[in-house]
């Protein structure tokens, strides 16, 4: 069967979203605040639930219209066929959210959508009763001026819980922007890379999982992989095709932090992501980093001042980083902050910076590019 699917995503990530989709063979594609909207059947849920790795959730549009009261909430939402996907005993939970839009009471949406899901699984299913004691189905009630989409959420936990981060530092990234970062570097895994404020590790697992080309939800599980609209198989299948996609490449990854004890969570955090032997822990400060190797990259979360340190300890971080990174040869380095004069105190400015956001924290990306190797084409990898 065919789905209307959406990718959801972070504001200013959506076109890296786009970008994977393209790379996983999907071209149909719609990019708008928040979402990419493609068209796939259960298979495609099943690849893209696997594969990406800057998406939030991978959603199936149900329907999509004005509604400007409750009855016309009601009647459009009676009108989809809820029961051809959900069982007689699904779990239906339903959220919601409402943007400039005359139905402004998200608790009164939900309602109104509950009750008329359960009059649309009552026609399916031939039934006055329902037991709710089976699979969950996630529905969302999305209105945006007036605009109602109803989704069904096939992800269940948000795609950035990989399975491997037990435990975080003080100020954790989530990985689908720690890979966003990543992406956004053109990094060629067959050069070297570090984070010499590492904290939890993201960065660098990320990083070990792209050069490594594992998919970032093979560890994990899904709540569409209890549907009965996914055959099992088709997650046997792509499970084994992750596991043989793994590639042989040598990748080198330096993992750094002044804090000893965050970096030994860095270090389990690796060995459950499975990337361990391919990242080399240390504990130094950055002010002590470097290395004789060219051509390598640093992307790295550092200290904002809205989070953790204060104003005139961070901005003298900024400087000795600057004095550090600008020290390397023909090394490109990559930079997230909140701090508005960032380029000031690190004394540089950047080739480059993208406005995204770390949770509710708006950050540049600050992006600095050195040399390419002279012999680049020995550098390429292939997926």
């Amino acid at each position: 069967m065919n789905y209307t699917l959406i990718a959801t995503a972070t504001f200013g990530l959506e076109a890296i979203v786009a970008n994977e989709l393209k790379e996983l063979g999907y071209y149909d594609l719609k990019v708008e605040n928040g979402k990419v909207t493609f068209e796939g059947d259960e298979r495609d849920i099943v690849t893209c639930n696997m594969w990406l790795r800057t998406a939030d959730r991978v959603l199936i549009r149900m329907s999509e219209f004005k509604a400007q009261s409750f009855e016309e909430l009601f009647q459009g939402t009676l009108a989809v066929e809820w029961g051809k996907l959900m069982p007689k005993d699904a779990f239906m939970h339903v959220v919601g959210k409402s943007v400039k839009s005359t139905l402004f009471s998200v608790p009164d949406c939900q309602s109104i959508v509950k009750k008329a899901v359960v009059e649309a699984m009552k026609r399916e299913h031939n039934t006055e009763w329902f037991s709710e004691d089976g699979v969950e189905y996630k529905i969302e009630v999305g209105i945006l001026k007036d605009i109602v989409t109803l989704t069904l959420d096939t992800s269940g936990a948000g795609l950035h819980k990989r399975g491997y981060r037990a435990l975080a530092g003080g100020a954790p990234m989530k990985e689908t922007l720690a890979a966003a970062l990543v992406l956004l570097s053109k990094w060629d895994p067959s050069r070297i890379l570090a984070d010499p404020m590492c904290g939890s590790g993201t960065i660098a697992i990320e990083a070990a999982l792209i050069g490594k080309n594992i998919a970032p939800g093979l560890n994990r599980s899904f709540v569409s992989e209890n549907w009965d609209i996914i055959p099992k198989n088709i997650w046997e299948e792509n499970r084994k095709f992750a596991r043989n996609a793994i590639n042989n490449n040598e990748v080198k990854i330096l993992a750094s932090d002044i804090d000893g004890s965050v970096i030994r969570i860095a270090r389990q955090n690796a060995e459950k992501a499975g990337v361990a032997d391919f990242i080399e822990f240390q504990k130094i400060p950055v002010q002590e980093f470097s290395s004789k190797k060219r051509y390598g990259f640093i992307i790295c979360n550092p200290p904002y001042g809205e989070r953790l340190g204060n104003e005139k300890q961070i901005e003298q971080l900024y400087k000795q980083m600057g004095e550090v990174f600008q020290n390397l040869k023909d090394w490109s380095y990559f930079v997230i902050t909140s701090h508005p004069e960032f380029e000031k105190h690190f004394g540089l400015k950047a080739n480059k910076n993208r406005k995204l956001y770390n949770g509710r924290i708006k950050c540049y990306y600050y992006q600095y590019f050195g040399a390419k190797p002279e012999n680049q084409k020995k550098f390429n990898t292939t997926k």
